[in-house]
């Protein structure tokens, strides 16, 4: 029981701290779980608990560290910015468009099932446009993260994988049947995408700022003035080739991304900016998103292992279950798509799929629900999955598009949620989670 308490009560405090700026995600990861920690009689092994958590996510930091520098690297140097002229053309300086296309871009490169990379390419290459028509980056950290979110839940994206490995079933059979969910989830991002493009499109025409500028590519932005000093316009295939080579690599796992993300650092560093000074100069311009982003990182390392290393974790699972009334037990697959939010939230994928979902499952079949439909409901999350300060990917894309995690969380909640309801209703419409058990 205290071990529950503590866990909600470690949880509650860290979500109202930063959620209302009283503390910043970095100083909360590291203070609340100690102080939770310490209230718990955990003082002496705090310490091993936290290294063990830190050495885990080690090599995340690495990887993102490098990644930032990777793509700052090539943003300064011009590599997007024929993309970006081209997409100008199109949009037509519309940011409707922008933000549609946003959208359907990250859905596209979401193919690969990888998060990180989706939010290199998609902010590498969006986000200079935003930055040309004064469009606000938080826009395009929400929209990418909500196609993310839909398109988390393929087999080779993680969460359809583990739940059809901790439920011993083939992972075909929770995927296909939720191909219609996905399709309609993707679909209400792109209308997300227009709703938002339409309010940004208004918020400029209500700046004072004459209607025939803001939807023109060349005068929406009279005041941006493009980086030319860093450019290197003759490198534009060299770095092309690098950055092909480099995302095929990782999709190839051809060596661990870390080390991926090194190698394309040192070779990209040294063919656009070969002398010291101009690397000085580069780690200087980029410095405080690399630290914003790799500090968090490691922060985030010491209270998973404060959650993991006390049971906190396991405290949580086991009183949520123990909550469940009798009365829902017909309704369990519903109950679990609606836990999958929360608990995807609060604790990792990992511990969801292979501590509690297992459980979950098990007392479904009383009911005559199947392992595959439960496994399917453990999905509905993966939208407000990714807001978790738990994702290490959701800091490489607030520290990409230079926004504040806190802002990302409160501007893209209410549109995860929604997206997290669009795919319940989908599947409970298409009765591949059924409404209640059949016993």
């Amino acid at each position: 029981m205290m071990l529950t308490l503590l866990a909600y009560g470690m949880v509650v405090v860290f979500m109202t701290l930063i959620m209302t700026k009283r503390l910043s995600p970095l100083t909360a990861l590291i203070l609340v779980p100690v102080a939770f920690g310490l209230l718990g009689g955990f003082a002496p092994k705090l310490g091993e608990m936290m290294v063990a958590g830190v050495t885990k996510l080690a090599p995340t930091g690495v990887m993102l560290m490098f990644a930032i520098l990777y793509f700052a690297i090539m943003i300064d140097a011009g590599l997007f910015e024929p993309f970006v002229q081209r997409l100008v053309n199109l949009v037509h300086g519309d940011p409707m468009k922008v933000v549609v296309g946003t959208v359907v871009l990250a859905l596209l490169v979401s193919l690969d099932g990888d998060g990180s990379t989706t939010y290199m390419i998609t902010t590498a290459a969006m986000l200079p446009l935003y930055r040309r028509l004064r469009m606000r980056p938080l826009i395009l950290a929400c929209v990418t993260m909500l196609a993310s979110g839909v398109m988390n839940i393929l087999p080779w994206g993680g969460p359809t994988a583990r739940a059809a490995s901790a439920l011993g079933i083939d992972v075909s059979t929770v995927f296909v049947p939720m191909i219609p969910s996905m399709v309609v989830g993707a679909c209400w991002v792109l209308y997300v995408g227009y709703r938002l493009g339409m309010a940004e499109r208004r918020r400029l025409a209500a700046d004072a700022v004459d209607a025939a500028h803001v939807l023109d590519e060349e005068l929406a932005n009279p005041a941006y003035v493009p980086d030319m000093e860093h450019r290197r316009p003759k490198r534009l295939l060299v770095n092309a080739v690098l950055t092909l080579a480099l995302l095929a690599a990782l999709i190839a796992a051809v060596l661990p991304l870390p080390v991926l993300f090194m190698l394309g650092f040192a070779v990209a560093v040294l063919l656009n900016y070969p002398t010291i000074d101009q690397q000085k100069a580069l780690l200087s311009r980029h410095a405080g998103n690399v630290l914003a982003v790799v500090g968090l990182i490691f922060a985030a390392g010491v209270f998973t292992g404060i959650l993991s290393g006390t049971k906190m974790v396991d405290a949580m699972a086991e009183s949520v279950i123990q909550l469940v009334p009798t009365a829902l037990g017909p309704y369990l697959a519903i109950v679990t798509g609606a836990l999958s939010i929360p608990f995807t939230f609060f604790i990792s994928n990992d511990a969801f799929y292979f501590g509690v979902l297992p459980i979950l499952a098990k007392a479904g079949e009383v009911y005559g629900i199947t392992a595959a439909e439960m496994a399917r409901a453990s999905l509905i999350g993966q939208p407000v999955h990714l807001l978790s300060p738990l994702v290490p990917s959701t800091f490489l894309l607030v520290g990409l598009a230079g926004v504040d995690f806190d802002d990302h969380q409160r501007n893209t909640l209410k549109w995860a949620l929604v997206s997290a309801l669009v795919l319940l209703l989908t599947a409970l419409v298409t009765m591949v989670i059924p409404v209640m058990g059949r016993r």
